[in-house]
């Protein structure tokens, strides 16, 4: 079926004319002071997750018409598209079904695969601290490291005593030699995660790790290897008897719901890697039935769609304000980027207007001491997004314990202070009427308000979680997924293809041999140039 692009439907024309009349020029500040039920109007709880939505530039008029852009792109038909397993990326003739894999025993498509893949795969898991395995190296790149790698680190608190879990990906050798330098090779596991088995940097990253394992006096590779890929002979060439497979409806970084989550639920144990899928299916349920203007996915990705081709702002950054969460920017840098960085349409048609923005962040409060400067005074308007955690969960006690407890609320203050000065700002007049820190004598105070001042009217969106657990992380990060679906879906391009990243890997193997030949024929000026340099 074929459904009309954002640029086709008469709200696109309706949005352009409101934007000039009133959303170029909207004031948070003024929203807030003529809106007293602004928080309670334009805030949200989905499963797990609460949204503050109040501090974005947008009104009811605004969204009113992006909700009819919404329906007039046929948005409920493309979402049913892709629960009913329909080939939405037609690019590849695939179905795009990662909220199969997540979905309750019993239901679902593909039900009966997928839970005895998943029964299989927890078992396994489950068995690795009786195996005498300490450590766990994981080499996958792209979707087979970035979700498994974040939650991971998300959930930390929930880790199993005994096994400690390493992340490489980087065909760098910077990246694998620290970890297996601090490693016995007796106890160590490892995980290679390819779908096909010929990821270049993850096959050179596991060849190293074998080298490294036999030149020890390892022998038992079959014990000490393990794949998680559909590639079952590649992987058994290599010595590996022992491989968890999936299937080509489940795209790389939608991939840590199925067996690329091992390293999870090694890390947390079934039974919380179970409860990760369950928040992650409450999220798929809210996203699948919720009416559109209460649908927290849906809402987002209209904002998005406002700030992007209408206030024409090109970034996002996601500041989470708990140390977990440290890898989910990196994470939704491939989900949203890779997902969303297309020129054409699904008729291969180039797109007259932009998609998506650069995602970008830090955890909070180490962000606010790198680049917060710039999205307080900058010349670009950036939308922040904080993510904030009411209840932490240390794992320790005594005068320690009231000391963190302490510390977290210095933490929630940090973030709910920064979303508060973005959108406040501070006026010349009002640093004028401050006391000054020591200035150059020769500027006068005018001057040095100036540079004290904020322009204010800077949005934000704030998400909150109870608390950070393998439920309510499911739940945020698939409240991601469904966000960039509906961008998507709304731009018109296919979101589940990256053709992007194909063309840097063919010209790469290229050039490899002509890296040890140092044949430059045929090669342009500049990669000639740089190759010659390299060889010298």
């Amino acid at each position: 079926m074929k459904f009309p692009r954002c640029d086709q439907s008469p709200a696109w024309g309706a949005l352009q004319a409101h934007y000039e009349a009133a959303g170029r020029s909207f004031d948070l500040r003024q929203a807030f002071a003529t809106e007293p039920d602004r928080f309670a109007d334009w805030s949200l709880r989905s499963p797990e997750v609460f949204a503050d939505l109040s501090k974005n530039r947008i009104d009811a008029a605004a969204l009113k018409l992006l909700l009819q852009l919404a329906q007039d792109c046929g948005l409920e038909s493309q979402r049913e598209a892709m629960f009913a397993g329909e080939a939405i990326n037609h690019t590849e003739g695939r179905a795009v079904l990662h909220t199969a894999l997540r979905a309750p025993a019993g239901s679902g498509l593909h039900g009966a695969e997928v839970q005895a893949s998943l029964e299989r795969m927890l078992a396994f898991a489950d068995s690795v601290p009786a195996a005498g395995f300490t450590d766990v190296v994981h080499i996958g790149i792209g979707g087979s490291d970035l979700g498994p790698a974040m939650v991971v680190q998300a959930l930390q608190a929930y880790g199993r005593p005994g096994i400690k879990l390493h992340f490489v990906s980087n065909v760098d050798g910077h990246d694998l030699a620290p970890v297996l330098q601090a490693l016995n090779p007796a106890s160590t596991l490892f995980v290679i995660a390819s779908k096909t088995f010929t990821t270049q940097e993850t096959l050179a990253n596991a060849l190293a790790a074998k080298a490294w394992f036999q030149a020890a006096g390892g022998t038992d590779i079959a014990k000490h290897f393990v794949a998680t890929s559909s590639n079952t002979q590649a992987a058994g060439a290599f010595g590996i008897t022992t491989t968890f497979g999936f299937w080509d409806w489940v795209g790389g970084r939608y991939s840590l719901w199925s067996v690329i989550g091992l390293p999870i639920a090694i890390a947390i144990g079934g039974e919380n890697f179970r409860a990760l899928l369950a928040g992650a299916n409450a999220m798929d349920e809210h996203f699948r039935s919720a009416p559109l203007a209460q649908n927290l996915p849906v809402l987002l990705a209209l904002i998005d769609i406002w700030y992007r081709n209408f206030h024409g702002f090109t970034s996002r950054s996601v500041a989470p304000y708990h140390q977990g969460l440290k890898r989910l920017p990196a994470y939704l840098q491939q989900l949203e980027m890779e997902s969303n960085g297309k020129g054409v349409d699904r008729e291969g048609q180039a797109l007259p207007y932009a998609t998506s923005p650069v995602v970008w962040g830090e955890a909070g409060t180490n962000g606010q001491h790198a680049y917060f400067q710039m999205l307080h005074q900058g010349t670009d308007v950036i939308p922040v997004e904080f993510i904030a955690v009411k209840t932490p969960r240390f794992g320790v006690s005594g005068e320690l314990l009231e000391r963190l407890n302490d510390q977290h609320q210095k933490l929630l203050a940090n973030c709910l202070a920064q979303s508060q000065a973005l959108m406040q700002g501070k006026s010349v007049e009002e640093a004028l009427g401050e006391k000054a820190p020591t200035a150059s004598a020769s500027l006068d105070a005018q001057t040095v308000a100036r540079h004290r001042s904020f322009p204010g009217n800077r949005p934000s969106t704030t998400f909150v979680l109870d608390e950070l657990s393998p439920r309510s992380l499911g739940a945020l990060v698939a409240l991601y997924e469904h966000r960039v679906f509906v961008s998507g879906a709304l731009w018109g391009i296919n979101s589940f293809d990256q053709w992007g990243v194909e063309l840097g890997k063919a010209l790469c193997s290229a050039l490899l041999p002509r890296l040890v030949s140092g044949d430059v024929a045929g090669l342009d000026g500049s990669t000639a140039g740089l190759l010659k340099h390299l060889k010298a």
